[in-house]
């Protein structure tokens, strides 16, 4: 698939709880960028069994196309500013014709998974490797490679220390300019949020730009353990190519 050359199209690739969406509120305060969120959700809900327990499904699916071949022509298509963002989950991006990712930036944003992990257990209990993102992440970093097309692996930890480098690396990386604007914002939802925001965004709603990192002083479940070791060892891999 063929993008229509109008836009500069960046795809952010992330797991669940990874600042994904703050990402997303910072790139929707630049006045040359439009941003859309999870595209493919509907979709992937569609064709997994993530529509079980996965909350507000149903309504999601109505609201949106069930289609990957229409949403992923949506994201070719033309769009109404310069640069159009894509948030996107890793995960959610199932069998389907990826030759697409030639057409952008990808932005591959990880987490460490001791972090991650409890807070996605708060929405989503006993979740397995499939709901959380670590080996969808490695395995298109392998087919991104395999199609020669561009990627940077991004570090919310890393991130949320130094949200002005980063961001600056990360920019610069994608062919645009730095604007200082991405790192405030005015407090509550936006318009673009998805109807599941009331599920996951409480605490970027309440944010007004990126919350200083702190580290995490409660314990670890014990029954996220055996997952916890799991995903560790994808996430070693992306950590060595993030961006500081």
């Amino acid at each position: 698939m063929k993008a229509k050359q109008n836009s500069k199209r960046l795809f952010l690739w992330s797991g669940p709880r990874n600042i994904s969406t703050t990402l997303m509120y910072a790139f929707a305060q630049r006045s040359d960028t439009v941003v859309y969120d999870e595209p493919l959700y509907g979709a992937y809900l569609s064709k997994t069994e993530a529509k079980e327990y996965h909350p507000g499904a149903k309504e999601i699916i109505d609201s949106m196309s069930s289609s990957y071949v229409d949403v992923i022509e949506q994201m070719l298509g033309r769009h109404k500013k310069p640069v159009a963002f894509f948030k996107n989950m890793a995960h959610h991006l199932l069998d389907v014709d990826q030759s697409f990712l030639k057409e952008g930036m990808n932005i591959i944003l990880t987490r460490d998974p001791k972090e991650m992990l409890p807070s996605f257990d708060k929405v989503i209990s006993n979740p397995k490797i499939e709901d959380v993102g670590y080996k969808a992440h490695v395995d298109l970093v392998e087919r991104l490679e395999l199609l020669q097309a561009k990627y940077v692996v991004l570090d919310a930890t890393l991130l949320l220390k130094n949200p002005v480098g980063v961001l600056k690396k990360l920019c610069q990386a994608c062919g645009i300019a730095f604007d200082s604007g991405m790192l405030k914002w005015n407090r509550g939802p936006r318009p673009e949020d998805g109807i599941w925001a009331k599920y996951w965004y409480g605490n970027v709603h309440r944010s007004m730009g990126f919350q200083e990192y702190k580290v995490k002083t409660t314990s670890f479940p014990a029954r996220l353990e055996p997952l916890l070791e799991e995903c560790r060892i994808y996430y070693d891999v992306l950590k060595k190519k993030a961006l500081k």
